[in-house]
């Protein structure tokens, strides 16, 4: 699912990723942990394809068994479409868009006719409790129903991979409870594969799979 090796990224003198391996199956979830200022979530940007490592010549990313880094900008975002989706701590909702509008965006971007688009994203919007909230715009909704609007959105193009930054780091105990449930209610349901950037470690134990990420360099 997802293979990288030697990943490094450099600002400056500064290094942030010395050269991280990781191989990630299909429909396993996975939690990245560690310090701030780790690396963490410079890997999970390379990972998805937000962001290239420094070293792009002498490093592998294979997602889908696609070599990403030979990919240009064009092509790149169009798989990054396809195959990815994203939660991040601030939802990232557009306050003038509707629930229903916001989790739609991926998929007009996609080009999903407007029926077919908005069936699949109140499909999802059922799936997560939210029938009720269609038509409701961020700003009229709770901080764990935004994010759930948010998990919609990540999911309307059938992604194989989600990727998670601090996905419950601005949420309530409760919230953060229902959200973490709800990542293997998805796996179960969608077969979705999860890497998560998390500070919580109830959420990082829970996962198949938990690394540790200290100064750019994962040591288990």
């Amino acid at each position: 699912m997802i293979q990288a090796s030697n990943i490094q990224k450099y600002y400056g003198e500064l290094k942030v990723l010395k050269g991280v391996d990781l191989h990630i199956k299909k429909g396993e979830i996975v939690s990245i942990v560690g310090a701030s200022g780790a690396g963490k979530t410079t890997l999970l940007q390379i990972l998805g394809t937000l962001d290239n490592q420094t070293n792009k010549n002498d490093s592998e990313l294979f997602i889908n068994q696609i070599n990403v880094t030979s990919l240009n900008d064009k092509a790149l975002a169009r798989f990054r479409n396809e195959h990815i989706g994203f939660i991040f701590q601030f939802h990232q909702l557009l306050p003038e868009f509707t629930a229903l509008e916001n989790v739609c965006i991926p998929a007009f971007i996609k080009k999903t006719p407007k029926e077919q688009a908005e069936k699949r994203a109140k499909e999802l919007l059922d799936f997560l409790g939210l029938s009720h909230r269609y038509h409701h715009k961020p700003s009229e909704l709770s901080g764990g129903e935004q994010q759930r609007v948010a998990v919609a959105r990540a999911l309307v193009n059938n992604p194989s991979i989600i990727f998670a930054d601090e996905p419950s780091g601005n949420l309530d105990s409760e919230s953060a409870d229902n959200l973490h449930q709800l990542f293997f209610t998805l796996r179960e349901q969608f077969g979705q594969t999860f890497v998560i950037v998390t500070h919580n470690e109830e959420l990082a134990e829970m996962a198949d799979r938990k690394l540790v990420m200290v100064d750019g360099l994962i040591t288990s």
